[in-house]
């Protein structure tokens, strides 16, 4: 099994050359959250709760919340990291 810097080296090095090291690999970090999204989005199509068959499982919901959490935990570092780059240096 390949690393995550092994199997995402093109990306990570594009984005690493456009945002910087840590920024760059926040991105690649989001990307990788997003398709994570995607696939549980996929999957609870088909394995619904049983107490309602309109909504993915409860494991499923759980690990989408999560996923939604670190997203967000992501995007705040890297928007602060952002902030910080742009202020002057007192």
């Amino acid at each position: 099994m390949m690393s995550a810097f092994q199997e995402h080296q093109e990306e990570l090095e594009h984005y690493e050359q456009m945002f910087g090291r840590e920024r760059g690999r926040l991105a690649v970090s989001l990307d990788r959250l997003t398709n994570a999204l995607v696939l549980v989005g996929q999957h609870g199509v088909y394995c619904t709760s049983q107490r309602n068959p309109a909504l993915p499982a409860m494991d499923l919901r759980m690990i989408n919340q999560e996923l939604v959490h670190a997203k967000e935990l992501v995007q705040s570092v890297m928007e602060e990291m952002r902030l910080a780059k742009l202020k002057p240096p007192s």
